[in-house]
């Protein structure tokens, strides 16, 4: 049995310990083509810690959807994860940019707020947690073309402070060392409300394409909720899909 090792010493929690050895472990082929993980009492016992402790780092996992537990079975890691890696995504400035396409700032906000329901379920934080929001109404010459809402982990280190005009993923990497490695996506049609009608400059109950993404660094962890709302007669998002 392979030997797997925590620093009892060190600052960080132990149960976050734990969750970087499973995200590093489900990525061994073997894992990833249907072997059980090692079960909770035997790497509890190997770690030292108590089964409580190994518990909540699967259940992080669970939650993800990269893993799967089956009672009476174990747990497995999940092939159903529909991502979209960022060698087919990439920040909204330098996906333009590659068009030719030169989008402005007509609207930047930040603020620091109590993170809703929603948003402490999502980064597992505790409910006293503020986190950083950011508003950025963006466009053409000719108008604004999309409102982004982004809200970031409080692990990421924002303060709000920041030069929210330049490339967003390229400051993180740089200034917090956080790399965006993995955009989770959703995309729906939705109809404009008063406020967005005065946004994006139409009328109310035009279409909008709403694209909801969690963006995660390498290990999986969630650093940016974003919500974009497109206006649908300047915006068309096309996917490319091969067959299997």
């Amino acid at each position: 049995m392979k030997v797997f090792n925590i620093n009892h010493g060190s600052a960080i929690p132990l149960h976050l310990q734990v969750e970087d050895l499973l995200r590093e472990l489900i990525k061994n082929p073997e894992y990833q083509e249907g072997k059980l993980l090692p079960n909770e009492v035997a790497l509890a016992k190997q770690l030292g810690i108590s089964r409580n402790t190994v518990r909540q780092a699967t259940n992080k996992l669970v939650f993800e959807r990269l893993l799967i537990r089956k009672k009476g079975v174990g747990t497995t890691v999940s092939k159903d994860n529909i991502t979209t890696k960022l060698d087919k995504w990439s920040s909204f400035t330098h996906e333009m940019g590659e068009k030719g396409v030169t989008f402005r700032n007509y609207e930047i906000g930040v603020s620091l707020i109590d993170a809703d329901d929603e948003i402490r379920r999502l980064f597992n934080i505790t409910r006293k947690s503020k986190v950083v929001k950011l508003e950025r109404l963006r466009g053409l010459d000719s108008g604004p073309v999309v409102l982004f809402i982004s809200y970031f982990h409080p692990r990421v280190g924002l303060t709000g402070e920041e030069d929210f005009t330049q490339p967003l993923y390229d400051m993180l990497e740089r200034t917090y060392h956080t790399v965006a490695a993995v955009s989770k996506e959703g995309i729906s049609a939705i109809l404009a409300d008063k406020e967005l009608s005065e946004k994006l400059e139409i009328e109310v109950g035009d279409p909008v394409l709403f694209r909801k993404r969690v963006v995660c660094d390498p290990g999986g962890r969630p650093i940016e909720y974003n919500l974009g709302y497109y206006r649908a007669d300047r915006f068309t998002y096309t996917i490319e899909i091969e067959r299997g």
